[in-house]
């Protein structure tokens, strides 16, 4: 499905990113809370930094969780709102990353390559149908 499909389906039912990214976000708490923390040898990343990294999509969902339940017509900044924070988080696990790059492995690498790649891809897609929402709530305003 192209990209463009994608924003228009999510501009319809806003409800439903919300949705997805805050299932994403437990997954990750799940992911980094969990199991890396069991495999932390294999992962080379100090299990303070992983129940760091793992405390904060935990907040993200609750605040998904209650987005999801809003009026569509908040749903633009709402969408912003969680687009910036997944950014913050995004930066904060590479610069995470890049700080105990010494002891990170190979595995840990791909690890949060992947993990930062799906959330900026949200990041993305969050935007975009934010603005598009804004933009379409502003059009009727005025009309």
């Amino acid at each position: 499905m192209p990209i463009e499909q994608l924003i228009a389906k999510a501009e319809l039912n806003p409800g439903k990113l919300f949705l997805i990214d805050g299932f994403g976000a437990i997954i990750s708490a799940f992911l980094l809370g969990v199991v890396l923390v069991k495999f932390e040898e294999k992962i080379g990343v100090p299990v303070s930094v992983l129940y760091l990294l793992a405390t904060i999509p935990l907040f993200f969902a609750a605040y998904d969780f209650y987005c999801c339940r809003k009026k569509q017509q908040k749903s633009g900044v709402l969408l912003k709102g969680i687009a910036l924070l997944n950014l913050a988080y995004c930066c904060l696990s590479l610069g995470l990353l890049f700080y105990h790059f010494d002891t990170t492995t190979n595995l840990g690498c791909v690890y949060f390559i992947i993990e930062i790649a799906i959330v900026m891809f949200l990041v993305i897609i969050e935007f975009r149908v934010g603005n598009k929402i804004i933009k379409t709530s502003t059009q009727q305003k005025f009309k």
